[in-house]
């Protein structure tokens, strides 16, 4: 028997998807019901089920190629609604029937395109052509009219109830950082304690990394899309062209993270010595990106996180100064490096104002190394 606890956190879980999923709910229900209004009193047709169907497709809870998938949409239904017609009026109604006309309408959706949703729709629409209409019944027409009403409503209540474009790139490059943070502090942890497991486990989970890199970029593209939809969001185009700046500046910290990570794997494995302040420096980068993800709220200021960063630039700095790093300790401290330089371009500095920023210029620091 579960928990009180374990019933909270559920709660408190469903809760949270609920406030996230609120809006696209909003949006498929009002875009199903004026779907049907518009396709039953408006334009006529009786029982227009494919229009809210369409609405709610078109729409969907993720973004990223809404016209594209209105299309398939369409050419789904007319195509099911084709070759349902055209057999259920010869051969009528039964399961042999239903068989042969789903197979038949899938095969010429995938050799006229492929795509999933056109394949899907297509095979959906024989099934309630064979089942719901009767055969030589007139609608073939009617229903391709009510799928494209259903796919115009949901780009138009797209535009007219917008989602956030910005909470759910927010949300994953969030994640993203997290992530590289934890892959650093969990390096630094195996080399104060010079073990080389700790060291492979990190580097996996570094490793596992790519989808969010890859979740982070389709949560832009779905973001670009809301704004080029609704007028009244295209302002916030610049915020997300700064998380696209963001997202490759992370993308290619995660990547250096893993070069880190391998070479701390590969001295541990064969003992090479280690200076203690290394895995200190490693950590401060950590501390570094967890501000940076911090300032990442809706009135962020990114720029408060490039004083941490710095920090750890000098403190490298410091350290080869005064130990002569072996091999593998230097890839290190050139991979830390390179991950401040990402750090410093995402929160808006320039590679070159990122490289003078490292070098001390303007600051009364000398040449850096």
């Amino acid at each position: 028997m579960p928990s009180a606890i374990g019933v909270r956190r559920r709660l408190v879980a469903g809760t949270r998807r609920l406030q996230v999923s609120a809006l696209p709910i909003a949006q498929c229900a009002v875009a199903a019901g004026v779907a049907w209004f518009v396709a039953n009193d408006v334009v006529g047709h009786v029982a227009p089920f494919f229009a809210p169907i369409a609405a709610v497709i078109s729409l969907g809870v993720s973004l990223g190629s809404r016209l594209r998938r209105v299309a398939e949409l369409v050419v789904g239904v007319s195509l099911g609604v084709l070759v349902g017609d055209l057999l259920i009026s010869v051969i009528g109604s039964g399961a042999w029937q239903i068989t042969l006309v789903v197979a038949l309408a899938m095969a010429v959706a995938v050799f006229t395109d492929g795509a999933t949703l056109l394949v899907a729709q297509a095979g959906a629409s024989a099934v309630l052509v064979a089942t719901l209409l009767p055969p030589g019944g007139a609608g073939g027409f009617d229903r391709c009219i009510d799928a494209l009403v259903g796919g115009t409503v949901g780009l138009l209540v797209a535009a007219v109830l917008p989602a956030d474009p910005v909470g759910p790139v927010r949300r994953q490059a969030r994640a993203l950082l997290d992530e590289l943070a934890a892959v650093l502090v969990r390096t630094a942890e195996a080399m104060r304690k010079r073990d080389p497991a700790a060291a492979s486990a990190a580097l996996a989970r570094a490793r596992a990394s790519q989808p969010l890199i890859d979740e982070l970029r389709g949560a832009l593209r779905g973001g670009h899309e809301v704004t080029r939809f609704s007028p009244l969001l295209r302002p916030r185009r610049r915020e997300l062209a700064r998380f696209a700046e963001l997202a490759e500046r992370a993308d290619y910290a995660m990547r250096n993270a893993r070069v880190l990570v391998r070479r701390t794997y590969t001295a541990l494995c064969d003992d090479e010595p280690a200076a203690s302040q290394l895995a200190d420096v490693l950590s401060e980068l950590a501390g570094a990106v967890r501000i940076l993800t911090a300032q990442l709220g809706r009135d962020g200021n990114r720029e408060l996180a490039r004083e941490p960063v710095l920090d750890v630039v000098r403190h490298a700095r410091a350290l080869a100064r005064t130990v002569t790093p072996g091999p593998s300790e230097a890839v290190i401290v050139a991979q830390a490096r390179s991950i401040a330089l990402d750090l410093l371009q995402a929160t808006g500095m320039s590679r070159s104002e990122a490289l003078a920023a490292m070098r001390g210029e303007g600051n009364g620091e000398g040449n850096g190394g």
